[in-house]
C-alpha cells in the first residue's frame, strides 16, 4: 500500500513513517518544515520515504503529495494550547484550511481509500463525570474565581456536589474549550463530511496525551511531558500547574504509531472516532514525580505551583475499549517503562538520503 503521511518527519508522525515502512508499505512525506516545531533540522528522517517539503494548505504541493496513493494518514497540524488569542489565525491556516486543502485534492482525485485523522482528547473539553445524586453530569467551564481560589475541581451543575471523574467514551458530547481545540473538532467534521460525500473510509483518532521520542521541547507548543523534562534537565523543578492532582492518560508515541497503521489497514467498513489512550489514568504530578525519580535522587522534586490556564481542563481520560475491539489496539508500552525511558532518550541519528535525494536530514511539520 502507498500511503501519505502528512506531518511525517513530525514527532508523530515520523513513527508512523516509521511503522508503516517496517510493514512493509511504500511511505511518501508531506512536511512544511516548521521552524515552530523544530529549531534545527530533525535527525530521524526515515531514508526509505519520498520526501515532499512543502505546506498542507499549499495547493500545488499537495496535488502532488495524493497523486497515486493508496491511503493517507494526515497528521499534520499546529499543536498545544497556544501563547494567545493572537495565535487563532495560524492555527486555523494550519489545522482546518490545510485539512481542506488535503480533502479537496483527495475529491478531485477521487480517492476512495483510507483516510485516518490525527485528532485530539481536547474535543471532549472536560472528561466524564459522574454525581453521587445525579449520575452522569457535564460541568460547566471552569470560573475564574474558584481558580484563583484554588478550588479547581469542577461541581454538579445541578446540586453543587464533588464529582467523580470516570474514563470518556468516543459518544461523550463534544465541547472544544480552547481554539486549538475547536479546530480539531472541524477537522474530524470536515472529514467526516469527506467521507458520507465521496464514500472514503474516515477515522479520526483521538490521541490522549502522547509522549515519547522525538518530541518537541523548549517551544511555545510542546507537551507538558518535554516540558518538565527539559527542566531536569537544567537541574531545575518541573512547575506542576494547580495541584498537580489533574487526571491524563499518557500514551507513549510508538503505541500511538501503532493505533494509525491498524486504523489505515483495517477495512472500508471501520470509520468514526477512536480513543487512543493506554487506558490507565495519572495525575500530573505522578508524571512529574516518575520523570524526576527516573533523574535519580539528585533531581529536585517536583513543585507545585497553584498557577492555572483558563483554557485548561481539569480530568480527562479515556476508555480505549472501542479502539481494541473493533482496531486490536492493545498499548505495550507502560507508564513507569515509557517515563523512564523518555527521561533518558535522545534523538536518534540518521545520516542517509531519503529517496527523493533530498538530505534525510531535513525538518518537520507541524507535530
Amino acid at each position: 500500500m502507498r500511503v501519505l503521511v502528512t506531518g511525517g518527519a513530525g514527532f508523530i508522525g515520523s513513527h508512523v513513517v516509521d511503522r508503516l515502512i517496517d510493514e512493509g508499505h511504500e511511505v511518501r512525506v508531506l512536511d512544511c518544515l516548521h521552524p515552530l516545531s523544530h529549531r534545527e533540522p530533525p535527525p530521524h528522517i526515515n531514508p526509505f520515504a519520498d520526501y515532499i517539503w512543502g505546506d498542507v494548505a499549499d495547493d500545488e504541493a499537495v496535488a502532488r503529495a495524493v497523486a497515486g496513493v493508496d491511503a493517507v494518514s494526515h497528521q499534520a497540524a499546529m499543536v498545544g494550547l497556544g501563547v494567545r488569542f493572537d495565535d487563532v489565525v495560524d492555527y486555523v491556516r494550519s489545522n482546518d484550511v490545510g485539512t481542506a486543502v488535503v480533502l479537496r485534492a483527495l475529491a478531485r482525485r477521487d480517492f476512495r481509500g483510507p483516510l485516518v485523522l490525527a485528532s485530539s482528547m481536547v474535543v471532549y473539553g472536560e472528561g466524564a463525570y459522574r454525581c453521587p445524586a445525579h449520575g452522569p453530569v457535564r460541568p460547566g467551564p471552569r470560573h475564574q474565581e474558584r481558580l484563583v481560589a484554588g478550588r479547581f475541581d469542577p461541581t454538579c451543575p445541578a446540586c453543587k456536589a464533588e464529582l467523580e471523574p470516570e474514563p470518556v467514551t468516543e459518544d461523550a458530547p463534544v465541547d472544544p474549550r480552547n481554539v486549538y481545540a475547536a479546530t480539531k473538532l472541524h477537522q474530524e467534521h470536515l472529514c467526516a463530511s469527506f467521507g458520507r460525500e465521496t464514500g472514503a473510509s474516515v477515522t479520526a483518532l483521538r490521541y490522549h496525551n502522547v509522549y515519547g521520542p522525538r518530541m518537541p521541547r523548549d517551544t511555545p507548543y510542546a507537551g507538558v511531558a518535554a516540558i518538565f523534562r527539559s527542566a531536569l534537565e537544567r537541574g531545575e523543578a518541573p512547575q506542576v500547574f494547580e495541584d498537580g492532582r489533574q487526571l491524563r492518560d499518557f500514551v507513549h508515541v510508538t503505541d500511538v504509531a501503532g493505533a494509525n497503521v491498524l486504523a489505515l489497514t483495517a477495512g472500508p467498513t471501520v470509520t468514526g472516532a477512536f480513543n487512543v489512550a493506554s487506558g490507565e489514568p495519572h495525575t500530573v504530578g505522578d508524571m512529574a514525580s516518575a520523570l524526576r525519580d527516573a533523574f535519580g535522587p539528585a533531581a529536585p522534586e517536583p513543585r507545585i505551583t497553584g498557577a492555572f490556564r483558563t483554557g485548561d481542563v481539569r480530568h480527562v481520560f479515556a476508555s480505549p475499549r472501542r479502539a481494541r475491539d473493533v482496531l486490536g489496539f492493545q498499548p505495550a508500552i507502560s507508564f513507569a517503562d515509557g517515563m523512564a525511558e523518555f527521561a533518558h532518550t535522545s534523538f536518534e541519528v540518521r545520516t542517509a538520503t531519503g529517496t527523493n535525494g533530498q538530505p534525510a536530514g531535513r525538518s518537520s511539520g507541524r507535530l
